[in-house]
C-alpha cells in the first residue's frame, strides 16, 4: 500500500494491527485502524501509540514511503529521495548528521524497551515472517537494534539540488547537544 513505514518495537509488535478491512481506508469502518492512524501523520516524524497494554509506542516516519535504511551507528533513519547512488546519499547523510549547523526539527520523544522492527505500516505485527498467500514472499522489515531507552526524535529533509536526503535521528532523552542552528 505504500507506507508510511513505522518502526515498532520487538516486544510489541503483535499490537501493531496495519490495514484492516474495518478500517477507513480499505474497510467500510468509522473507526480508524492503525494503518488509518499512521497514514494521518503529516511530518518528518511522529510518536503513536499502539493498542494494548502499558502505553506502547512506535515512531512513524512520515512524508513518503521512501527507500529507507537504519545506520546504526548515527541511531538514524537515512531515507533516499533522489540521489544518483548509495555513495551519493550516504556522503549527504553523512554530511547532514556532522554539521552543527544542520536545522533540526524535534519531533517529541519516543520509549522503546530495546530492539524494534522498520516495516510497512500496512502490514500487522504477527504477519512478518509469513508467506503471502500469493506466493509474492514476506512482508518486507528491517531490524533496528536499540537499547531500552526514551529517544528524542529530529529530523531534517533536504531537498531542491540533488542528492535529496531526509534524515530521523533517535539520540538518548538527556544528550544536550543543540538540535538547532545557533
Amino acid at each position: 500500500m505504500g507506507g508510511p513505514l513505522i518502526v515498532v518495537p520487538v516486544s510489541a509488535l503483535h499490537h501493531w494491527g496495519g490495514c484492516t478491512e474495518d478500517g477507513m481506508i480499505i474497510g467500510d469502518g468509522d473507526q480508524p485502524d492503525d494503518y488509518d492512524r499512521a497514514c494521518e501523520v503529516q511530518d518528518l516524524a511522529e510518536v503513536i501509540g499502539l493498542r494494548g497494554p502499558g502505553g506502547v509506542t512506535a515512531l512513524v516516519l512520515g512524508d513518503e514511503p521512501a527507500t529507507t535504511c537504519y545506520l546504526p551507528e548515527h541511531r538514524a533513519f537515512m531515507r533516499w529521495l533522489a540521489a544518483d547512488s548509495d555513495a551519493e546519499l550516504l556522503a549527504a547523510t553523512e554530511a547532514v548528521l556532522n554539521d552543527p549547523a544542520t536545522p533540526w526539527e524535534e519531533y517529541g520523544l519516543w520509549e522503546t524497551d530495546g530492539p524494534a522492527v522498520l516495516m510497512d505500516s500496512v502490514e500487522a505485527g504477527e504477519s512478518l515472517g509469513t508467506p503471502y498467500p500469493d506466493g509474492g514472499g514476506e512482508p518486507d522489515q528491517a531490524p533496528v537494534d536499540l537499547p531500552a531507552g526514551r529517544w528524542r526524535v529530529r529530523a531534517f529533509h533536504r531537498s531542491g539540488d540533488s542528492p535529496w536526503v531526509s534524515v530521523v535521528q533517535l539520540l538518548p532523552e538527556a544528550d544536550v547537544r543543540s538540535t538547532t542552528t545557533p
